[in-house]
């Protein structure tokens, strides 16, 4: 059984990870920062995003892109100031969360569908796609709180985990960015997936906010490993350091807003023998 080693810990709510530049990008919730952290441990602060930030990406030119959550916007950080990049708010029917972006600079977003922290009660929604322009539409509908999300190496395929539908999803991507052929990557008992990464074995690494163990799997549902994370829930995951061969896992004792003032969120990291492949 693999041994998670903390990198970084006191954060309010790490998601989002991703590997860029020799350093891992995340965002912190509830301090509403987009952060850095080297695989020394030191972290460093790059935006500040009232809205709350989550899924993160860059434009073709290294703009960096992140997702305002309460303000279903995604900004743009151009110059070291944030401007808005895309609305939204008339697609998403809930605070918007993950996202992932294309080597040409566009993205998907995925969206709660609901307030389920206020209390409502669950419902569908859709993927918003955005332009390299910044232009909005969605490109897929009916879809179970859609979280993590990556793209395969060959640029053709969406894979996204539906939480609470306990699965792994797939498409394929249209020229215009619509995503159609719905098909089912992975049904997985016992796991809700939140953040997840794909390896160049065509594998996924799925987090799981609502137990101890995240898994990797494969297409079909074969689970080739999992790993335990003892008394926290993961809630997303990305490969890279060297070879990009390090696992980071962003664990928490818990979900939700309550979580702010405990700030138990790590950073936790493991080696592997699979690299990471595709987007992010």
């Amino acid at each position: 059984m693999r041994q998670l080693d903390i990198l970084l810990s006191g954060l309010t709510f790490p998601e989002a990870p991703r590997w860029r530049a020799d350093r891992l990008w995340f965002s912190d919730f509830y301090s509403f920062r987009v952060m850095t952290v080297g695989l020394d441990g030191r972290d460093e602060t790059i935006a500040e995003v009232p809205g709350r930030p989550s899924g993160l990406g860059w434009t073709a030119d290294g703009d960096l892109l992140v997702v305002s959550m309460l303000e279903k916007r995604v900004m743009r950080l151009r110059a070291g100031k944030l401007e808005p990049h895309a609305d939204l708010s008339g697609l998403a029917t809930g605070p918007c969360n993950d996202m992932v972006t294309d080597a040409r600079g566009r993205s998907w977003v995925g969206n709660f569908g609901y307030d389920r922290h206020a209390g409502e009660s669950p419902r569908n929604t859709c993927i918003a796609f955005i332009s390299e322009r910044g232009e909005v539409m969605s490109a897929a509908d009916d879809v179970v709180f859609p979280n993590g999300m990556v793209i395969t190496p060959d640029g053709r395929s969406l894979i996204v985990g539906e939480t609470f539908a306990h699965r792994l999803t797939r498409f394929d991507i249209e020229p215009d960015g619509r995503l159609v052929n719905r098909r089912l990557f992975a049904e997985i008992e016992g796991v809700a997936p939140d953040g997840i990464c794909l390896d160049a074995e065509g594998a996924v690494w799925v987090s799981n906010p609502t137990g101890n163990r995240m898994v990797r799997v494969f297409e079909g549902g074969k689970i080739a490993e999992e790993i335990r994370t003892g008394d926290r829930n993961s809630y997303a995951c990305m490969l890279g350091g060297p070879g990009r061969q390090t696992l980071f896992v962003l664990t928490n004792s818990g979900a939700g807003p309550g979580m702010a003032n405990k700030r138990d969120g790590c950073i936790e990291a493991v080696q592997v023998e699979v690299p990471g492949a595709g987007l992010p």
